[in-house]
Formats: structure tokens, sequence, C-alpha cells
């Protein structure tokens, strides 16, 4: 047997390897290694439970920022509408203003007009009683005479302004 022979290298080696192994398992190596791997292990767990909760955290929040995009364009649409009836509703309102002052203006113009006209036709039936009343007293100025001729006139003259006006 030539491997628990004292002389032979084996010998040596095997002591070695035992002695060796002893240390190891004596100073709890493996132990250490465990709990090295195993708090190394911990770590690796409680990095990825964080970054789960940090992505959780950044999900809701990429939500709630989706969220109030929606409802600041719900609420811009709301606002666009709301700006397109009030200018709907103005320009309405607008038009209308319009045609009843257009109406109003036209119905100033035709009683003025209207007036105009009545003026005009008044001037000329004044001027026309006058004209008669002329001829009139001219004529029967030459036909009659005297103080007979003046009482006939003045009432000749009153019966044409009465008939007249």
């Amino acid at each position: 047997m030539a491997l628990f022979d004292p002389g032979a290298a084996e010998f040596w080696v095997l002591i070695a390897f035992i002695i060796f192994f002893g240390i190891v398992f004596y100073m709890r190596v493996p132990a250490q290694v465990t709990g090295a791997l195993d708090a190394r292990a911990d770590a690796i767990k409680k990095e990825l439970d964080e970054a789960r909760l940090l992505r959780e955290e950044a999900q809701a929040l990429l939500a709630d920022y989706q969220k109030k995009s929606r409802e600041a364009e719900e609420e811009a649409k709301g606002i666009i509408d709301q700006a397109r009836r009030e200018a709907e509703s103005l320009a309405t309102e607008t038009e209308k203003q319009l045609a009843e002052s257009v109406e109003r203006r036209s119905k100033m113009a035709e009683d003025r007009i209207a007036r105009a006209e009545a003026q005009a036709l008044a001037e000329v039936r004044g001027s026309a009683v006058e004209a008669a009343m002329k001829a009139a007293e001219k004529i029967l100025a030459d036909k009659v005479s005297g103080a007979k001729s003046n009482d006939l006139i003045k009432r000749s003259l009153a019966d044409i302004k009465a008939k007249l006006n």
C-alpha cells in the first residue's frame, strides 16, 4: 500500500488534502459561503422588489397622467364647442340686429319720403289755391266793380279756401 507510506508523495498530498478540508470545515467556510450567497440572494430579491414597486408606481403615474391628459383634451373640446356655440349665437344675434336696423332705417326713410311728399303736396295745393284766388280775384275785378265786387270777391275767396283746405 503505497498510499499509506509516509515516504510517498501521495501520502503527503492526502494528508494536506485532509488538513485543508478540516480547516475549511473547522472555519465553517461552506456556511460562510452559503451565508454570503444567501445574503447576496436576499439583496438581489430586495432590489427586484424595489424595482417592481418602482415600476408599479411609474405605471400608476403614467395612468394618472394619461387620465389627466384625456380629461384635459375633453375639457378643451368642451371649451371649443362652447365657444363655437357662442360664436354662432352671437352671429345669429348680430344678423338679427342688423336686419332690424336695416328695417328701421328703411321705415324711417319711407316715413321721411312720405312727409316730404305730403309737405310738397301741401305746398303745391297752397300755391294752387293762391294762384286760383288771384286769378278769380282778377277775373271778378274785371267783371264786377264797386262795393258789390269787393263783397263778392271776399265770399268767393273764403269758399275757395274752405274747399281746397
